[in-house]
C-alpha cells in the first residue's frame, strides 16, 4: 500500500544513573570514592534506504523509542550507552515537528542520516565530585531524561521525469510501456490512486527513474479531489511529459488548466522543462485530428509529439527528448541542509505558574536539573538548592509571593517551600 504520510512519535534514551561508591578492599580501609558515570543513551536516527519507496511501515508502528543508557558501576565503571535507533525511511522523506511545521530535514540520497532526537547523557557518579575540600563526596546525578518529539514525515517521489495529465490520458499505460512497473490499468478515469515509479533503460549509459503522477483535475491545487496528494510528488522532478487524450473533447484546453493546477501549487512547477505529447495514435479519429492538434500546440509554443502508449509508436523518441531536456536542466540542491538539529531556546529560561494551591516551575535547565537529582542524598539536594540560585529560581519564587509551607512543583517532583 502506498503511503506518503505519518505521524509518530520519537523518544531518545534516558542516560544511565551515576552511582555513589566507595573502593572497599581488604587492608584498605578507606577507599576512595570510586562510582562510575551511567551511559548515555540511545538516539533516535532517520536513515534513507533505496529500497523503500512507501512510508508504509509507520502506519502501524506510531512510536520509536531508543534505549536508555545503563547506570555506572563501582571501580569507575561507566554504564553501556543506549544503541541508537536507526529508523529508515525512503528517499524523498521530510522530516516536519508536528506541532509547529519546522522542517528538521530533508532526506534524499541513500545512507543519508539524520539525528532527529538526542539521547540524554550519562549522570555522573561521585568519583566525579570528589575534591580537596570533599574527599568523600555522597552525591551523584541521575541520567539526563531523553527527549520526546511528535514529528510529521511526508514523502515526496524523487524521479528524473514526472508524467502528468488529465484522468484517463494514458499515463499508467505509458509507464508500463517502457518500464517495468505494472501500474493498474482500465479504460476509465481515475484508475491510479497512488503514484507509481519505474526505470526506463534507454541505452547502456542512459536510464531514467519516471513517476506517473494520478490524474489531475481543476482545482487539485486546492486539494479538490486528491489534488495535495498528487502535486507535491511533481515537485521532486526535473522534467515532465505532458500526456494529452487525443480522443479528449479539447485536448488543448486541457493542457492548460493542468499546467494552470501546477503553477497555482507551486510556481515554480510552471518552469521546469515539457515535452508535450497526443497519445492513442492507434485510433484513426486520432490520427486524422493530429495535423490540427499539432498546429495548435505549436501556435501556442509547444514541441509537440503524437505517441501511442498502447502500440509503442514513438515512446523511444519521447524517452530520448525527455533524457535530453534532463541533461540540459541543472540539479536543484536540497532545500535544507544535513545534518539538521533543531534549534532550541535558552535552557536557562524559566516561568513560575500558579496551579491551584501550589507553583509549578518550568523550564528546561532546572527540570533537567531536577530529573538527575539523588534527593535521598543530601549532598546532591544542597547542590540542586545551588542550581536554584544560579538560574535565579529562588528569587524568583519569592517575588511571585512564595511562603514557607507552600508547595512546588518541578518536573515530577513535589516539593516543600522553606525561606
Amino acid at each position: 500500500m502506498f503511503i506518503d504520510q505519518a505521524q509518530i512519535k520519537v523518544l531518545s534514551g534516558k542516560g544511565g544513573d551515576g552511582i555513589v561508591h566507595f573502593r572497599r578492599e581488604k587492608f584498605v580501609p578507606r577507599g576512595g570514592p570510586d562510582g562510575g558515570d551511567g551511559g548515555k543513551g540511545g538516539d533516535v536516527v532517520f536513515e534513507v534506504s533505496q529500497h523503500l519507496n512507501t512510508l508504509y511501515s509507520f502506519r502501524r508502528k506510531k512510536v520509536h523509542r531508543a534505549p536508555n543508557g545503563a547506570r555506572g558501576g563501582g571501580n569507575n565503571k561507566t554504564g553501556r550507552s543506549g544503541e541508537d535507533l536507526v529508523t529508515l525511511v525512503p528517499p524523498g522523506t521530510i522530516v516536519y515537528l508536528d506541532e509547529s511545521g519546522e522542517i528538521l530535514g530533508d532526506l534524499v540520497e541513500a545512507g543519508q542520516q539524520l539525528v532527529v532526537c538526542e539521547g540524554g547523557r550519562g549522570g555522573r557518579g561521585n568519583a566525579r565530585f570528589a575534591s580537596s575540600r570533599n574527599k568523600v563526596p555522597r552525591l551523584a546525578e541521575r541520567g539526563e531524561p531523553g527527549r520526546e518529539l511528535n514529528l510529521r514525515l511526508e514523502l515526496k517521489l524523487i524521479a528524473d521525469v514526472g508524467i502528468v495529465g488529465v484522468p484517463n490520458a494514458g499515463k499508467s499505460t505509458f509507464l508500463a510501456a517502457v518500464t517495468n512497473a505494472t501500474p493498474k490499468i482500465a479504460d476509465y478515469p481515475f484508475t491510479t490512486l497512488s503514484p507509481n515509479l519505474g526505470v526506463a533503460n534507454l541505452d547502456e549509459y542512459t536510464t531514467l527513474v519516471l513517476a506517473d503522477i494520478p490524474g489531475l483535475i481543476e482545482g487539485a491545487h486546492e486539494g479538490i479531489g486528491l489534488g495535495h496528494d498528487f502535486l507535491r510528488h511533481v515537485q521532486r522532478t526535473r522534467v515532465l511529459i505532458h500526456l494529452l487524450d487525443g480522443l479528449a473533447e479539447d485536448p488543448v484546453a486541457d493542457l492548460g488548466q493542468i499546467n494552470t493546477e501546477l503553477a497555482l501549487f507551486d510556481p515554480d512547477l510552471a518552469k521546469k522543462p515539457q515535452v508535450v505529447a497526443v497519445n492513442k495514435l492507434d485510433l484513426s479519429d486520432v490520427q486524422e485530428r493530429w495535423p490540427q492538434l499539432e498546429a495548435q500546440l505549436k501556435e501556442r509554443g509547444y514541441e509537440a509529439r503524437v505517441i501511442s502508449a498502447v502500440a509503442g509508436t514513438n515512446v523511444r523518441k519521447l524517452l530520448y527528448r525527455a533524457s535530453q531536456l534532463l541533461a540540459e536542466t541543472p540539479v536543484e540542491e536540497a532545500s535544507v541542509e544535513m545534518p539538521v538539529y533543531r534549534p532550541e531556546e535558552d535552557p536557562r529560561e524559566f516561568e513560575i505558574l500558579q496551579e491551584d494551591s501550589a507553583w509549578r516551575v518550568v523550564g528546561t535547565s532546572i527540570e533537567r536539573a531536577a530529573a538527575m537529582t539523588y534527593w535521598e542524598y543530601e549532598q546532591s539536594v544542597r547542590r540542586f538548592q545551588r542550581i536554584l540560585e544560579t538560574l535565579g529560581v529562588d528569587e524568583a519564587l519569592r517575588e511571585a509571593g512564595t511562603q514557607t509551607g507552600d508547595t512546588v512543583l518541578i518536573g515530577d517532583h513535589e516539593l516543600e517551600w522553606e525561606d
